[in-house]
């Protein structure tokens, strides 16, 4: 058994004229929601051995403020090929990796939203039609997948285990 973890990037600033798209930063909200995720993440045990992040300033900002929040920081490596990548070229990274049951990707939309639709085949019913109508910054993904290597991964092969974001964990506390 595998266990994927998908995070969108916390909430940016938009670029300034002339700045490259990855360097944007992240924005005061996007600066306390990623340690709301962190510490859910951390409470509710789902801690990766392994953490790909994207070059993105903003996927490194993010992790940034959810590593922390782990009794013990997971092992990250900044992975290139995240940024601007398709749903295809997220396989390709997540197949590659070695050593890890549990991995988190941070990353970007739309290829996160698009690559966890394909994989998802099951899961609670509420939680996959909310994941349905987008993966908002900051959403965090669980995926467990009946695999024994990450090689083996294909589309409709995982269960979804949770979806959460911000603003479904502040309106669950209401």
């Amino acid at each position: 058994m595998r266990r994927l973890m998908l995070l969108r990037h916390a909430k940016t600033e938009r670029a300034e004229p002339g700045e490259r798209d990855r360097d944007r930063k992240l924005m005061k909200r996007g600066g306390s929601d990623a340690p709301v995720i962190g510490a859910y993440m951390a409470q509710h045990n789902f801690v990766p051995d392994l953490a790909l992040v994207s070059a993105a300033t903003r996927a490194q900002e993010t992790w940034a403020l959810v590593a922390p929040c782990f009794a013990k920081a997971p092992r990250m490596v900044t992975e290139e090929r995240i940024y601007n990548a398709n749903p295809a070229q997220l396989f390709d990274v997540i197949r590659e990796t070695r050593a890890a049951k549990a991995l988190l990707l941070v990353g970007h939309n739309p290829s996160f939203h698009d690559l966890a639709r394909q994989l998802i085949a099951s899961g609670e019913i509420e939680a996959r039609e909310q994941l349905s109508e987008g993966l908002a910054t900051s959403g965090l993904v669980v995926i467990d997948l009946p695999i024994d290597d990450w090689s083996l991964l294909h589309p409709e092969a995982g269960r979804l285990v949770r979806f959460v974001t911000p603003r479904i964990l502040a309106a669950a506390t209401e």
